[in-house]
């Protein structure tokens, strides 16, 4: 399970912080660290399936695409203080994300699907023709 994905990006210091100190997934300049989207993702005998949390986003503020066996999931936060207002506080970040995984899983990218929901994005990545197993029947042999 733990091979199925391996992050594109160094671990680094803002990743210790988001993840074991409770920070945000966002720097302080507003650009995502790596841990955003959050994301789950498991497999099956048929495909390799990812569910991001990207609540707040449209489907145009939203751009998936898979090369070779590599997903990723880019977007855009935009929110825009109204004119002439004060921010106090900012806790929800705004700007422009990556969020890339390596399968070790061949993908048929030609049958990739992706859905939103609810602030869901759902990727389904059915696995290449070689990936699956197939079952050979044993032969007596000619003697």
């Amino acid at each position: 399970m733990f091979d199925l994905i391996r992050e594109a990006a160094p671990r680094g210091l803002d990743r210790f912080f988001s993840d074991y100190l409770g920070g945000f997934p966002w720097g302080s300049n507003g650009a995502a660290s790596v841990t955003f989207p959050p994301l789950d993702l498991w497999e099956d005998e048929k495909a390799v399936h990812v569910k991001a949390d990207v609540p707040g986003l449209k489907l145009e503020d939203i751009d998936v695409s898979v090369l070779d066996n590599e997903l990723s999931i880019r977007g855009e936060r935009k929110e825009q203080p109204a004119e002439g207002a004060t921010v106090l506080r900012r806790e929800r970040g705004a700007g422009s994300f990556v969020r890339t995984v390596i399968l070790s899983t061949p993908i048929d990218a030609a049958r990739v699907q992706a859905t939103m929901e609810d602030g869901v994005l759902t990727v389904i990545l059915p696995k290449s023709e070689d990936a699956e197993p197939r079952k050979i029947a044993v032969q007596r042999s000619a003697r």
